[in-house]
């Protein structure tokens, strides 16, 4: 099987269910540690950094990625910290492709 963070995200284009149950659950296993599946809805998980500017610079690396894969996080960026929250709002809930994004985000901290 291929790695999450070795996948590509695929754009959805809606009519498509979710994810939930037994598929959202062996998709989280795939994750590193860290990472919320919050009522079946979103992705989120919180980085913690030294300083605002290593925050800083994993929240454009997060930004860049995101352009780079054309499936777009919501990013919070608080001093030492950056929260991270990833769902497909086409359909308002998880894809694989959230769980993608999530692995290459990790990633970009041990590549």
């Amino acid at each position: 099987m291929t790695k999450l963070s070795q996948k590509t995200c695929i754009p959805c284009s809606g009519g498509v269910s979710p994810l939930s149950g037994k598929e959202l659950d062996d998709l989280y296993q795939e994750l590193v540690n860290g990472w919320s599946i919050v009522d079946e809805h979103h992705l989120e998980k919180l980085y913690k950094f030294p300083n605002f500017v290593e925050a800083l610079g994993f929240t454009n690396a997060v930004g860049n990625l995101a352009e780079e894969q054309n499936h777009h996080p919501d990013i919070y960026l608080a001093w030492g910290k950056v929260m991270v929250a990833i769902w497909t709002h086409k359909i308002n809930g998880l894809t694989e492709s959230d769980f993608v994004f999530a692995a290459k985000s990790d990633d970009l901290l041990n590549p």
